[in-house]
């Protein structure tokens, strides 16, 4: 596995965009890190996508404190339909692959505040 740290630093409305290194790989987990005085005010929003293809990777609003998360996406047959466990059952997740850098936008950060992301790629 690879490990790539984003820090990202909201501007004077508290807003952000930051991108990753290229990244060629399935993504394993994204974490947060909320360390220190000037850490992003509780009730930070983020949205993690695929910088080239707009793919959502990550997005949840309020965020409080540090947390992590192991982003899947849902898989297809050939055909184009939901791959299914059981007919009508729960959807087939699988880990998102990119050949891409990873897009980071906040909003409701606080003025001039910091953050890190830690990316964990297979």
């Amino acid at each position: 596995m690879r490990r790539f740290k984003v820090p990202v630093t909201t501007d004077g409305s508290g807003n952000a965009t930051a991108y990753s290194p290229r990244i060629a790989g399935k993504i394993h987990s994204i974490q947060y890190v909320k360390d220190g005085a000037n850490a992003y005010t509780d009730g930070v929003d983020f949205a993690i996508t695929a910088n080239d293809t707009g793919e959502n990777v990550w997005t949840e609003s309020n965020v409080n404190a540090s947390a992590v998360r192991y982003p899947r996406a849902a898989t297809h047959t050939q055909a184009g339909v939901a791959a299914l466990y059981a007919a009508g059952g729960t959807a087939i997740l699988d880990k998102i692959g990119v050949v891409d850098k990873l897009k980071i936008v906040l909003a409701q950060g606080g003025a001039n505040k910091t953050g890190l992301f830690h990316i964990l790629v297979d």
